[in-house]
């Protein structure tokens, strides 16, 4: 792929190990809501152009367990900036980016940004 294919890859190319569910739309944090009555769901906010966001992402998947029962949800926030918007103000959390947020029994119970997401254990 050449120095700049490595240097641009896209969350596609560099991700694929990981069973993301896109999240798009603000109708899903509904969706979000009241499935996390049954079962733990997660919301990673990444930014594309970040070097922080993309170190973070790969090492949070390194160490995830898949194996466990959470819904991962993945938010291109450059992308989908209405529904990072929509995150902070029906949570009640400041945004940051990267960010993680766990919702469980329609509450979150865990959020962190940075390398404290490496922290949040699933």
């Amino acid at each position: 792929m050449g120095l700049f294919g490595d240097l641009f890859k896209t969350k596609e190319d560099t991700y694929s190990d990981i069973n993301w569910i896109q999240l798009q739309t603000v109708e899903q944090l509904n969706k979000i809501v009241e499935d996390s009555k049954h079962k733990t769901q997660a919301i990673f906010k990444h930014s594309t152009r970040c070097g922080i966001s993309n170190m973070v992402i790969k090492n949070f998947e390194k160490q995830l367990d898949e194996s466990k029962h959470i819904d991962l949800y993945y938010l291109d926030l450059l992308k989908f900036r209405e529904v990072s918007n929509a995150i902070t103000i029906k949570f009640n959390i400041q945004h940051q980016s990267p960010q993680l947020v766990v919702i469980k029994n329609t509450k979150v119970v865990a959020h962190a940004s940075h390398n404290e997401i490496l922290s949040i254990k699933l």
